[in-house]
């Protein structure tokens, strides 16, 4: 979305460092943290994701070699139990991060 309006406020030094690294932590922008605090937006932060990001990266990327050979016709049923071991194994993660988050 584009942004074409400027909003320029006043706030204690205590508040701006408080926002600030809320806002860090969070990975967001000052700008973007504050406008999703203004309209209500939960904003929840899930600490260890990049790790199971790598991983599902490379599950797609196995996932799509397979499709190119299937479409190729270079094989015709890949045997996908590793790759659904390895999503699993990547879930449960997730889900662990998430129950640590709440």
């Amino acid at each position: 979305m584009k942004k074409d309006k400027m909003f320029a406020m006043r706030m204690s030094t205590a508040d701006y460092d408080r926002i600030q690294n809320k806002a860090q932590l969070s990975g967001m922008t000052m700008t973007d943290f504050l406008t999703l605090s203004a309209l209500g937006k939960e904003i929840i932060v899930v600490n260890g994701l990049d790790a199971v990001t790598v991983q599902l990266k490379a599950i797609g990327k196995n996932l799509n070699q397979l499709t190119v050979l299937c479409n190729m016709g270079r094989i015709t049923c890949p045997d996908l139990t590793e790759t659904k071991r390895s999503f699993g194994v990547v879930f449960d993660s997730i889900c662990g991060l998430m129950d640590k988050g709440a």
